[in-house]
């Protein structure tokens, strides 16, 4: 049996990149898996849509279900958790990925930028939680995974040039929000045997959104490790795993864990911290 037969798992921002990733390979474990993203068929300003998205999992022998949505649009966030139930029957797993990283310095970032950045990382997230939360309780328990950052941890002195030009400093702190979050809503949840966990890359990961703030010759770390931690945050009752900030490098190294390929049918290489990666991640998640 797979690991998460019977399961559903709604994952937002699933048209391309690390959405796409994480929604593949849940249903390769066996979820149905709704994806959602504002792009069903026709790609916006970055490729990628739903119907791909789903095309790759049914070529992979899996079931997904695309709705559209747009998150920034507060009609349509506010029904996508109810048209995600109604289309499986149920909710188990959220996964709150969408979001476009902006970065500009904060002497200079217009306040809209600011709003569309704290709405897509966490008045979104929390919109999609107080709709999933009464469905999860119902079904005597559930899986929450929010997306985090290695640029939530604290530069390091000497400053580098990234984090003194890179214009990061308000993603980073929504992140760092976004890690604390989920260590509060964990605690809260804990009696409901929901888990609430992060999932964040230890370095960089090579996304059609992101592409525009990696060098080219930036080495970026496979996405199937991100994947394949997402995945491990998704099924084991939450008096067992919650409320950890999981790096995608380090927490399979740390809990001896196999990755697999997207599809589920092929065992990828252990992963390699780099000496680049930021010395302060906890490897366990803890």
């Amino acid at each position: 049996m797979k690991l998460l037969a019977d399961k559903t798992a709604l994952v937002t921002g699933a048209s391309r990149g690390i959405g796409r990733a994480i929604a593949r390979r849940l249903a390769s474990a066996g979820a149905t898996v709704v994806v959602t993203a504002r792009s069903l068929d026709r790609a916006g300003p970055f490729a990628g849509t739903l119907a791909e998205t789903v095309a790759l999992i049914e070529a992979d022998g899996g079931r997904a279900i695309a709705l559209a949505a747009d998150l920034e649009n507060p009609a349509e966030r506010d029904g996508i958790v109810a048209r995600a139930v109604a289309a499986c029957g149920g909710l188990d797993i959220l996964v709150n990925n969408a979001g476009i990283a902006d970065y500009a310095p904060v002497a200079t970032m217009p306040m809209a930028m600011f709003d569309t950045t704290f709405d897509h990382y966490l008045r979104a997230p929390f919109a999609l939680i107080q709709q999933a939360v009464p469905v999860m309780k119902q079904r005597g328990g559930g899986w929450i995974v929010m997306l985090g950052s290695c640029t939530a941890l604290p530069p390091g002195k000497p400053y580098d040039p990234f984090a003194r030009h890179g214009g990061a400093t308000v993603y980073a702190a929504i992140k760092a929000a976004v890690h604390r979050f989920t260590q509060g809503l964990a605690a809260e949840l804990l009696d409901d045997n929901i888990a609430v966990n992060t999932v964040a890359p230890s370095t960089a990961i090579s996304t059609p959104g992101a592409e525009r703030f990696t060098p080219a010759d930036y080495p970026t770390e496979p996405v199937e490790y991100l994947a394949e931690t997402a995945l491990a945050l998704c099924h084991l009752p939450a008096a067992q795993r919650t409320g950890l900030v999981a790096y995608s490098l380090h927490f399979p190294l740390a809990h001896d864990l196999p990755v697999h390929t997207l599809d589920g049918r092929n065992r990828l290489p252990p992963p390699t911290i780099p000496e680049y990666a930021y010395a302060g991640i906890s490897a366990t998640g803890e």
